[in-house]
């Protein structure tokens, strides 16, 4: 593991990529005028926040919109990109720990990004990956 990003950009990068997420939904539910009561609508937005977060990073060398932006992405533990499985386990099971427990999960995650020498959280040691200021290998060829 090199160039290990922290809990602070981390925090930033997901906080933006949140508000991103949420611009695109609303613009979304303004446009198409939907009623955001509504079950569909709720899972909908959901689903594609979760997509977002599962599937940009696979396409994007383990980059989201604001990662890029901040200089940081998601790898495996051995340095190279993460695919769709590693992903699903990062966001979708992690997720689902946070969710029934209540976030007391997340709390601990939190506090392990913040505190542990290598800056996992509990979905970073569940799918086996960490976040990091190195480039994909084949950008550092092309500098």
């Amino acid at each position: 593991m090199t160039n290990i990003a922290g809990f602070w950009v981390r925090l930033a990068a997901r906080l933006l990529d949140g508000l991103l997420v949420g611009m695109v939904v609303g613009t979304l539910i303004f446009v198409l005028q939907l009623d955001t009561g509504s079950q569909v609508v709720q899972t909908a937005e959901s689903v594609m926040a979760m997509l977002y977060f599962v599937l940009v990073p696979v396409f994007l060398y383990g980059y989201t919109i604001a990662k890029r932006v901040l200089d940081i992405r998601i790898v495996k533990m051995d340095g190279s990109n993460v695919g769709l499985g590693t992903m699903v386990l990062r966001e979708v099971l992690g997720g689902f720990l946070y969710t029934i427990t209540f976030g007391i999960a997340l709390i601990v995650s939190a506090f392990m990004v913040g505190l542990r020498r290598d800056k996992r959280g509990i979905h970073d040691l569940i799918a086996g990956t960490y976040v990091t200021h190195d480039r994909p290998e084949h950008w550092k060829r092309e500098e």
